[in-house]
Parts: C-alpha cells; structure tokens; sequence
C-alpha cells in the first residue's frame, strides 16, 4: 500500500493517462469508420501484445506458466476479443462519448453481480450509487428517444452495454485469479491472443481489408491506440499503480468520459446538450460511490 505522499511525476502520470484514454474513444471512431471495427482492434492489440511480451522477457520476467494459460485464454476473450473489439465496435454507430460513458459504467454491474451472483448486499454507499447511475443513464439516454429507432445506433447501444458486461467478467475473474499469476505479465499475452482471434473473426467480414487497402487514417488511429492508448497510457498507469493510494489512481475512470465529451465535442463535432452534460456528470458521481463503498468496506 502507498503511504508517502503521491509525487509530482505520479500526478503527471495519472493526468496523462487519463487524457490520452479519454482521447482514444474518437480515435477509434474515426479509424472504424473507414475498415473493420474488429480487424482494427485485432491489429492493435496483435502489435501492441507482441511489445508487451518483448518488454517482460527483455526484463526477464517469469513466462505464464502453462496451467495459467487456461485462464489468460478466457480473461483474452473476455478484456479484449469481446470487451474492446465490441466497444470499438459499437463507436462506429454511436458517439465516442456516449461510448465512453457506457463503458464507464461497469462497477454498476459488479454490485448487480455481487447482489445477484455471489448474493453479497454491497454498502449502502454503492446501492446509492447503483442508483444514481442509472438515473445519469436515464437523463442521458433521453436525448437519444428517437434514435433508438434507427437500427445503427441500437445496435452500437448494444454492442457497447455487451463490452462492459464482459469487462465485469473479466474484471471478476482478475480479482480472484491475480493471486495465481501475475495479471501485468499476462496482459501481453492476453492481446496477443486476442489480436489473432479478432483477426480471424474479421477475415470473414465482406468489408475485410488486406494491409494494403487499409487507409492511411486507418493505419494512423492504429499507431496512435498502439502507441498512446496501450504503451504510454498503460505504463503511465503502472506507475500510478506503483506511487499512488488506489483510490487516487482509479480516478482515471471520472477523467475520461468528461475528455471523451470534450474531445468528440470539439474535434469531432458530436453533440454536448444540457442533458448529457447533467447525466453524464450524475452516473460519474455514481460510479464514483460505488467504489468508494466497496473500497471503505
């Protein structure tokens, strides 16, 4: 446990983070917009798991052991094929914002599991905050009445609430297997493994584009998810991790949706009204309450 004081370098480090997650959501938009959602998330994290894996044997860090594998194998399906591949997949219908909020939302369902699943009432702090995100859901979501209607963004809701389910998932699998093996040296190995199954799933899109006819923005929002997104982002979140209390570094996840907003706001020219502006901030409040519940607790 972290007991000095966070540093300047470890503010730095949480501050880039959470501005370049942020970021990554129009980013991804707009790669998908021109090639397969799947095949850009398969070649971002084949690249991306393939420098992982050299930097831990560069360091001489213990390969997974082969009993571990079974378990790296479900957590790759579950964080990466179905988690990231599908909200990648799902900013191509909807907003990278509205994207972000959704995905920022999976503590609510950790309570939901822990009430229904593991049948563990949660403090009552996380069932205020149960509570509150779903109103911040419903304001939000009543901007968008009349565009449930269009397949497309149905759709793009659908894929992005499936990508925080298996989050959970993953998420609850981490927390009981960490102690087995080690969840940073396996991440590489993760979306490697992950890269191969996205990109054989995408082979079979009609849309599938060979390396050649993948357009330049393509490629470029690749490089930036691959380079910003998956290197810097997550070693700056390593050393978070490593200097900071763990209350403090999960604020990360407050910071980004109201970037994503921002940024797709801006640069991206989506929509900012009053009412996902008032939502957006009240299930982030929400969220928020759920982990500080379950962290005094």
């Amino acid at each position: 446990m972290q007991n000095t004081p966070p540093t300047t370098k470890a503010y730095l480090a949480l501050a880039t983070a959470s501005l370049i997650w942020g970021t990554t959501w129009l980013v991804s938009k707009e790669g998908v917009q021109h090639m397969p959602a799947l095949q850009m998330a398969g070649l971002r994290q084949l690249i991306a798991g393939v420098i992982f894996i050299a930097f831990f044997l560069i360091k001489r860090m213990p390969i997974p052991r082969k009993e571990d594998m079974y378990w790296i194998v479900i957590l790759a399906i579950l964080n990466f094929v179905m988690s990231n591949g599908l909200s990648t997949w799902g900013v191509k219908y909807i907003s990278s914002g509205l994207g972000c909020i959704i995905g920022a939302i999976y503590p609510l369902w950790i309570v939901l599991w822990r009430v229904y699943g593991e049948k563990q009432l949660p403090p009552k702090m996380s069932i205020y905050g149960l509570f509150m995100g779903f109103i911040g859901l419903t304001i939000i979501f009543s901007d968008y009445l009349g565009d449930f209607l269009k397949p497309d963004f149905t759709f793009g809701i659908f894929l992005s609430l499936v990508a925080t389910w298996s989050w959970t998932a993953g998420t609850l699998i981490t927390r009981d297997k960490a102690k087995d093996f080690n969840p940073y040296v396996s991440l590489g190995y993760q979306m490697f493994l992950a890269g191969i199954i996205l990109l054989a799933c995408s082979y079979f899109d009609p849309n599938y584009k060979a390396f050649d006819q993948i357009p330049a923005v393509s490629w470029a929002a690749i490089g930036y998810l691959i380079v910003f997104g998956s290197i810097i982002a997550y070693g700056c979140f390593l050393y978070i991790l490593q200097n900071m209390p763990t209350e403090q570094a999960s604020t990360y996840a407050y910071i980004n949706p109201i970037i994503a907003l921002l940024v797709g706001w801006q640069l991206g020219g989506e929509p900012l009204t009053m009412a996902i502006i008032l939502g957006g901030m009240i299930t982030i409040v929400g969220v928020y309450l759920v982990n500080r519940g379950f962290k005094k607790a």
